[in-house]
């Protein structure tokens, strides 16, 4: 069977940035100390309102392109990992192939997942390597969630941030040979981080009333509501046992283990969950407080740093997990 290799990463932000002292002066009841202390981030970037997910992916892909000369003529498959797509139809995707100039005989297509997302494009991405169908995979993750969030709605605004990035997936040999997945779906758990208005099922409420939850945060089902007890509460309980099922599966043992990168979600689940784990601090990569939660988009951005850092090396442990409930972790193996 054909091995598949993660070649490239390169990411893109939006150029306007969110800081603590901006979201201060609209919750003045929150201070910016208060902000980074809770969560870990100190900044975040917003696409405009003429900014979509399509452009940002385009950006990332139009870095990965120039900063490590890859001709758009490689690439023979597009997977589009995102949850605020430009349209219902047509696939961003498809958007996004014309825009880079990739051949019209590349597939493309969209998958819906959030945080989990990254993991699930590198396990589609090998399969269509390892079968033979594909031979260079660009997987972009591309969320504009700023769209989903209340203005009056401090919980979220707090978290997330928009963000794109890009990844070269291909059959000859990269940076790291892409190990075996570990995936999973509870969706019980949906109702706990939904846009509940604007699709098919519940058409979006012009009225938009709002009502406000005991922390002052505005909620309204044409947003994003996120019950973040029950979140952590999910987490806490799945990723320990993804993290040990994903170790075994590619034969290794924890301390064989060299990097553990995780979804970026917030600094106090992730501290929560390294503690848990038992992972020691100098395995465990932060990289959230420039850029906040960016969804499918911060294990890339995370690994493009640890590479950077010349931290990648060894055996690195990717876990994502969140909305769905979905969870996924793979090992990348480090060749270079």
């Amino acid at each position: 069977m054909m091995k598949a290799y993660l070649k490239a990463i390169s990411y893109y932000l939006p150029p306007q940035g969110l800081g603590n002292e901006k979201i201060n002066e609209m919750f003045p009841e929150w201070s910016a100390d208060k902000i980074s202390s809770k969560t870990g981030i100190y900044n975040r970037y917003i696409a405009d309102e003429t900014t979509f997910s399509s452009d940002l992916g385009v950006y990332a892909a139009k870095k990965l392109f120039a900063e490590h000369q890859i001709s758009p003529g490689e690439i023979d498959y597009i997977l589009f990992c995102t949850q605020s797509p430009d349209y219902f139809l047509p696939t961003t995707a498809c958007l996004v192939q014309e825009r880079l100039g990739i051949p019209i005989s590349a597939g493309a297509l969209d998958f819906n997942l959030g945080c989990s997302g990254y993991i699930y494009g590198l396990s589609l991405a090998k399969g269509l390597i390892s079968s033979g169908d594909a031979s260079n995979v660009l997987l972009i993750t591309a969320e504009t969630y700023s769209k989903f969030i209340h203005p009056r709605d401090k919980s979220n605004r707090t978290i997330f941030g928009d963000a794109a990035s890009a990844t070269l997936i291909s059959a000859t040999e990269g940076l790291a040979e892409i190990g075996k997945t570990v995936v999973g779906t509870d969706g019980s758990g949906a109702e706990n981080l939904i846009v509940k208005r604007g699709g098919m099922r519940f058409p979006k409420d012009t009225d938009e009333k709002v009502s406000v939850d005991e922390y002052g945060n505005s909620r309204n089902e044409n947003y994003l509501l996120m019950n973040g007890s029950e979140i952590f509460n999910f987490t806490s309980e799945m990723v320990p046992g993804l993290v040990d099922n994903t170790i075994s599966k590619n034969q290794l043992t924890k301390d064989e283990v060299d990097l553990f990168v995780f979804h970026q979600a917030n600094k106090f689940m992730l501290n929560h969950l390294r503690k848990k784990i038992s992972i020691p601090e100098e395995k465990f990569f932060y990289f959230l407080q420039h850029c906040g939660n960016t969804v499918s988009s911060t294990i890339p951005i995370a690994l493009y740093h640890a590479i950077k850092e010349n931290k990648f090396l060894g055996n690195v442990l990717l876990a994502g997990f969140g909305v769905g409930y979905s969870w996924g972790a793979t090992v990348l193996t480090v060749t270079k």
